[in-house]
């Protein structure tokens, strides 16, 4: 018998007693579905509960060993059925609702069974709230891409960057598809990159399953099939930047790490670097305050991107 089982037996046991006072152990077990011994063992372990402090006023007291019939004298806080909160329903809803949305391993169907019965239950507590969950990108994208799992084929998709500010036509071999901080992401062989890539549902502007059969894992870049890859980009690297005096502020935009500062209160540092054009963004956004030492490539694409920036506000409208 699991822990969970007894549990939940314990739980509406006192209830279930005082509601039926003087019951004997035999029928109360009759009940539950346990032994007579099993459900005698719940009453011992249920006598020493209670409310913090666990003195004689504060425990649950149930008489059952004088004539075998059992008398709850004292249920404490358990005198009425387990109920969850508004809060606590809705919060389970939304949880429920958002894995039934995500292929996997689990029971979509039991899922649905379940949202249903919690449905109806949170609206005895009033209201009766309807819950919808959008997990991360539409609907269709995430059929799209579960036919194409289980069909072993590919996917043509309709891509927006944020880092690039730009849209691009891919062929993709999507392996399997995952939530993380309220986010969906398809992790996936991009034909176009070559590598393991890491897609956002929500930047999907389009998908459509192919007729072209995945290639397979075997034929992934052991390099860059990890699956650590946390997004579109490739391979993360470092860049090393220096932020001046009073704008520590920098350190944090940029989750700068391994700070070291000079006498002069200048800041130096190492980023994490997915992308490059994220950077040089960055760098334009900050006024000034910061600049790019390495690598080179990356240091030269700012330098490059505030003169066009220049050139063009110079040009005027």
């Amino acid at each position: 018998m699991s822990s969970a089982a007894r549990l939940s037996r314990l739980l509406a046991l006192v209830p279930w007693l005082m509601v039926n006072d003087g019951i004997t152990i035999t029928e109360a077990a009759a009940h539950f579905g346990v032994s007579p011994a099993q459900l005698e063992k719940d009453l011992w372990l249920l006598i020493v509960c209670g409310l913090p402090g666990h003195g004689p006023d504060q425990l649950v007291d149930i008489q059952f060993w004088d004539d075998g019939r059992i008398h709850v004298l004292d249920a404490q806080t358990m005198s009425a059925p387990l109920r969850l909160s508004g809060d606590e329903a809705v919060a389970l809803l939304v949880a429920l609702r958002l894995l039934a949305q995500i292929p996997g391993d689990h029971d979509r169907a039991a899922l649905i069974r379940a949202t249903h019965r919690l449905q109806e239950a949170v609206g005895d507590l009033g209201g009766a709230p309807s819950v919808v969950v959008e997990a991360g990108g539409e609907h269709s994208v995430i059929d799209v891409l579960n036919e194409a799992m289980h069909a072993h084929l590919a996917v043509r998709i309709v891509y927006g960057s944020a880092t690039r500010d730009e849209v691009t036509d891919r062929e993709i071999e999507p392996l399997r598809i995952a939530s993380d901080d309220g986010r969906t992401y398809v992790e996936a062989m991009c034909r176009r990159a070559g590598a393991l890539r890491t897609f956002r549902l929500d930047r999907i502007l389009s998908a459509a399953v192919t007729s072209s059969a995945m290639a397979g894992k075997d034929s992934l870049d052991p390099v860059t099939h990890s699956p650590d890859v946390a997004s579109e980009s490739a391979k993360p690297m470092s860049a090393v930047i220096a932020i001046d005096s009073g704008a520590s502020w920098v350190l944090d935009i940029l989750a700068v790490t391994d700070v070291d500062e000079s006498a002069d209160g200048t800041m130096t540092g190492s980023v994490l670097l997915h992308d490059p054009e994220w950077l040089v963004r960055m760098m334009l956004s900050l006024g000034g305050v910061a600049e790019v030492l390495a690598p080179t490539d990356v240091r030269k694409s700012v330098a490059d991107a505030a003169k066009r920036a220049l050139a063009a506000y110079a040009e005027g409208p």
